[in-house]
């Protein structure tokens, strides 16, 4: 009893196969894409081979691809260099409208018009000539304010450079020499002293100390009891006096016969000694005096 069964399945399903088999004949048998029709015996024997009747399965079926999508693409290529042809066409065909239009325009005109529209551009072409010439004429003057700016203010910077030197404001170095005079049992007094600097700044010295204080135009010596008062400090000897100038000058100047060093020797019984050096430094310096009445003038 069971084997019929199991027959009468098998027939079922032998006949339901059958039946798929003449459905795929009928539908497979139509035109291919490409325009071609493919033998139904090729297409049978393939779906056969996908079929078994002993598990029930089906036929596998390939799911042919869609031509929309080729064709829409093909169809934009196409039309994209259509476009594009029309437009360098139309592009062409404006440039030599363009041409023949001018060269005509110039043609057309008259023995007169032609001298006119020289005169015209000869004019035109006087005036940016002049405007050029205007502007040349205007970065040269930039240029030479801009130059005279610059030579204004490295004046000026020297200008400051040299009152802060001879005001006392700033340090100052240079060759020069190195006095020192050293009293024993008479003391020096303050004028000899004084003329010694004053012999000095005639011998062409620019930059004066005396021991720790900056000598300037308004600088004074007075005696003390202990020694000499120089614009307010208290000093004592040895008296040290540096000057930046000619050394050989300067020298000569304090070591002359007769002179103010041959003075200090013989009336004052002190030792006087007179050294160049080729670097003397004075870092000795004033505040800038503070005039209650001068005033510059505007």
């Amino acid at each position: 009893m069971t084997e019929q069964h199991d027959s009468h399945k098998n027939s079922t399903r032998t006949g339901e196969s059958t039946t798929e088999e003449r459905s795929d004949e009928h539908r497979y048998a139509h035109r291919s894409a490409d325009g071609e029709t493919r033998p139904r015996k090729d297409r049978r024997h393939r779906h056969r081979s996908n079929d078994n009747t002993d598990t029930g399965s089906f036929p596998m079926v390939r799911r042919r691809p869609s031509r929309s999508v080729n064709v829409n693409a093909k169809r934009a290529r196409m039309v994209t260099s259509v476009l594009v042809a029309l437009l360098c066409a139309l592009l062409g065909f404006g440039y030599v409208v363009q041409v023949r239009n001018t060269s005509s325009s110039y043609e057309s005109l008259s023995e007169d018009e032609l001298v006119r529209v020289l005169d015209e551009t000869s004019t035109q072409v006087d005036k940016l000539e002049q405007r050029r010439n205007e502007l040349n004429r205007q970065l040269t003057s930039i240029q030479s304010a801009a130059d005279k700016q610059k030579e204004a203010e490295k004046i000026a910077e020297q200008n400051a450079q040299t009152s802060g030197i001879l005001s006392g404001r700033l340090p100052a170095e240079g060759k020069g020499v190195t006095i020192v005079v050293t009293q024993h049992d008479t003391r020096v007094d303050a004028a000899t002293m004084f003329t010694l600097i004053e012999e000095l700044r005639n011998a062409g010295a620019e930059v004066i100390s005396f021991n720790s204080v900056r000598i300037v135009t308004s600088s004074y010596v007075k005696d003390a009891k202990s020694g000499l008062v120089v614009d307010g400090s208290q000093l004592s000897s040895p008296y040290t006096i540096k000057a930046i100038g000619n050394p050989s000058d300067l020298q000569n100047a304090i070591q002359i016969a007769g002179g103010v060093g041959s003075r200090l020797k013989v009336s004052f019984n002190a030792t006087v000694s007179v050294t160049q050096n080729d670097s003397v430094r004075i870092d000795e310096v004033r505040q800038p005096q503070q005039y209650q009445y001068a005033r510059t003038v505007e």
